[in-house]
């Protein structure tokens, strides 16, 4: 059974964060996770564009370039893959993390493939992998998608978008753009307030227009092969159909969590952790990342929960001795 000082459970920017400084402070770490390095950027909308400036998705004090004010997913991908190779972290991509047992300072992982001993554990998985369901009856047909890739497999359908914030946004007008004939069910008045700046007029004034029809007060309620049924303030619609886009949100695996002796506080709904160490209510395990905000997944992004790894490092390193470099 190898052994590690440090199991690093996700190896998205806030995982590899906490590598990095661990490597920094003499430790040795492992990283896992379910799919490749940087998993959930991946997985992202392929021409997405990040809110943010390189400085602030930078991560290990290496440099990240752009092309443009706000470098885009592919420069991202690149970027991450860059910083993990200087390092030379080990990372084992494509091995599921299913649990782990024992106390603090001798930890079992069990994985797909094989069981290692680690004296610590961070959890840094974030939220992508778990979508919020829209629980109704026709959800798990194969045209329902909670993830937004591009929009030419779509050209001459027609789609619905279920949302009304960034993600649904976007997707509903590269969807249009492509000659997809696009609807929206909004729960709300209208497109969020927080959807990016340069997006939410082009959107609203699609809808004003007549380009992509917009049912706002509205949920769905039953999907169909080839319909879908909607609830609207004047009643239940019918719509013809071919794919359900359902953008509405995701969350970390609070069930793994509780699993392993880690829950919400009932008052916040977040995890509860030392807010200096982010050391759980179990101990020798770690939360890194918006796994830390719990339910509030709009409060840490990479640009915050980058900074989880040298707070968490510097509790780890205060308790293992480092090794000979």
């Amino acid at each position: 059974m190898e052994e590690f000082d440090v199991a690093i459970v996700g190896a998205g920017p806030t995982g590899l964060a906490c590598g990095i400084e661990l490597e920094r402070r003499g430790l040795h770490p492992v990283l896992f996770d379910k799919g490749c390095v940087v998993n959930s950027l991946y997985n992202y909308p392929t021409n997405l564009v990040f809110f943010t400036t390189p400085e602030l998705l930078e991560i290990g004090d290496i440099p990240m370039t752009s092309l443009n004010e706000k470098p885009g997913r592919t420069e991202a991908l690149k970027y991450y893959r860059r910083v993990a190779d200087h390092y030379k972290l080990n990372i084992h991509q494509y091995e599921r993390v299913l649990g782990f047992d024992g106390p603090d300072g001798n930890f079992i992982i069990r994985t797909e493939k094989h069981h290692y001993r680690a004296r610590k554990i961070i959890l840094a998985s974030g939220y992508y992998d778990i979508p919020n369901k829209l629980n109704v009856p026709g959800e798990d047909l194969d045209k329902v998608i909670h993830y937004y890739r591009e929009a030419h497999p779509y050209y001459n359908h027609d789609v619905l978008v279920v949302g009304a914030k960034n993600s649904a946004a976007i997707g509903a007008l590269e969807l249009f753009w492509t000659g997809a004939r696009v609807t929206m069910v909004i729960r709300g008045a209208g497109i969020h307030p927080n959807v990016k700046y340069w997006i939410k007029p082009n959107i609203e004034n699609r809808i004003k227009c007549g380009e992509i029809t917009a049912f706002y007060h509205s949920f769905v309620t039953e999907i169909f092969p080839k319909t879908v049924v909607i609830s609207t303030p004047n009643g239940l619609k019918t719509l013809k159909n071919d794919f359900v886009f359902a953008m509405t949100g995701y969350r970390p695996d609070f069930e793994f969590m509780a699993e392993h002796g880690i829950h919400l506080d009932p008052e916040t709904s977040k995890p509860i952790t030392d807010p200096v160490t982010l050391e759980s209510e179990r101990p020798g395990v770690y939360l890194a990342g918006v796994i830390v905000a719990g339910t509030h997944t709009n409060e840490i992004f990479i640009e915050n929960g980058r900074f989880h790894g040298r707070q968490i490092a510097d509790s780890i390193g205060k308790l293992l001795p480092a090794h000979p470099s």
